[in-house]
């Protein structure tokens, strides 16, 4: 059997000019032969954020003090981005009843999480964070921390996520929000399905949004096509805009239903992120809304990891990689518009600017062992992550094999020392 073994994290990430194996700094960094999904083999300059110049293998030459990082034999892709994470509940599955909510072990978790999706190549993430009920904003704040802590390796957003808005209990939830805003929150989120008036829910995060000119990003089933709809018609306009996820209700709607819900989506610019590894624990059904239909209607979707680890989904991975194969796989999305869902529609999901493999763009990229995309998402264990111009993680994976005549017909590499009996 194969077996796939990555090599231990390198912990604390040093400054990659100071840390063997992880080139760049400053002064730029030069990528050698990659792979593009065309099938061009090129070289890439890097200077300071951005991609300074593209051009065939063997062309280009490092800027004044600049290193070079050998991508032969590697598939170059934009960076993926992660649009809907819970960091303050990942990894928690291993424990007794719900999550530990002291904010030292929220940091933790949370960080660790980020790292995790960064090593799978997510330079950017979104986490939604619970606050009020017995945590009030002490999550958000330990998040919060964790974003600063991951400063120069990815960017995380936090999303404040309030229980109820409406009625008596409501107020507190209200002013919660809005001092979650004021604290940090980047995004106003939250679930309408779970407020016994979700028209005054949303209503209510809509107001606060506005008042401070920030995206908005609900948990919804979307089993309620009326409601969806209403929900649409309310947030059509907004800016810098609305997204809804993970929408699994869609699934179940007949197909007349939810093409009509899509094309209302798509008249009001709302964007959805599906999770297809699994839901999480803000909307526990698992389904994955009809991608292709709503993209036909001209839908944004994007495609995001939901729960990792946490009891929502025990094995969930955090791998944007994943989530576009389960596309690709089971949702019959070509490779490279699966993969879309991850990178250009994530980032744009976030607020992002786009990213291509061409001079000018920002240098967020992920190369990952392979020759194209589709052998990419079904065997990308090796992968190399640029954030701002520098390697910020790194992830090897060695396949080895006993030694056997078949092994060595084919010239397989054998295990280390001397083999195995």
């Amino acid at each position: 059997m194969p077996d796939e073994r990555p090599q231990p994290p390198r912990s604390p990430f040093p400054a990659p000019s100071a840390a063997p194996g992880f080139p760049a700094g400053p002064a730029g960094l030069l990528l050698c032969g990659a792979r593009l999904v065309d099938g061009r083999t090129v070289d890439v300059r890097l200077g300071g954020d951005r991609i300074e110049a593209v051009g065939t293998a063997g062309s280009l030459v490092p800027g004044p003090g600049g290193s070079r990082l050998d991508l032969g034999g590697h598939l170059l892709l934009p960076a993926p981005a992660e649009p809907h994470a819970h960091g303050d509940t990942a990894l928690s599955a291993d424990g007794d009843g719900p999550p530990d909510s002291d904010a030292e072990e929220v940091q933790r978790r949370a960080t660790e999480a980020a790292l995790l999706q960064l090593g799978h190549g997510a330079t950017a993430l979104r986490s939604h964070v619970r606050v009020g009920e017995v945590q009030g904003l002490d999550a958000l704040a330990a998040v919060l921390r964790a974003r600063r802590s991951l400063h120069g390796l990815a960017e995380l957003t936090a999303v404040a996520m309030p229980r109820v808005l409406t009625g008596a209990a409501g107020a507190d939830g209200l002013a919660l929000l809005r001092d979650a805003v004021k604290m940090g929150a980047a995004v106003v989120g939250g679930c309408p399905d779970t407020d016994p008036d979700p028209a005054g829910y949303m209503e209510a995060v809509l107001e606060v949004a506005s008042e401070h000119g920030l995206p908005v990003d609900l948990h919804t089933d979307a089993a309620d096509p009326a409601r969806l709809t209403r929900i649409a018609a309310m947030a059509g306009g907004l800016r810098p805009g609305v997204t809804l996820g993970p929408c699994g209700g869609l699934a179940r709607l007949p197909e007349e239903a939810a093409a009509r819900v899509a094309d209302q989506l798509a008249a009001t610019g709302v964007g959805v992120v599906c999770l297809p590894q699994g839901g999480c624990g803000a909307a526990g059904l698992r389904e994955t809304p009809p991608v292709r239909l709503l993209r036909a209607a001209g839908v944004r979707v994007a495609a995001g990891s939901g729960a990792l680890r946490d009891v929502s989904n025990p094995v969930g991975r955090g791998d944007p990689l994943e989530a576009a194969y389960l596309l690709a796989s089971r949702q019959g999305l070509r490779p490279e518009t699966a993969y879309g869902t991850v990178s250009t529609a994530a980032r744009a999901a976030l607020g992002l600017p786009e990213v291509r493999v061409e001079a000018g763009f920002p240098a967020e990229l992920l190369a990952v062992r392979g020759t194209d995309l589709a052998g990419a998402l079904s065997l990308a264990y090796s992968r190399i992550v640029v954030h701002r111009g520098r390697v910020v993680a790194r992830t090897s994976a060695v396949r080895e094999y006993c030694d056997s005549a078949a092994t060595a017909a084919l010239g397989l590499p054998r295990q280390g020392r001397g083999g195995v009996s």
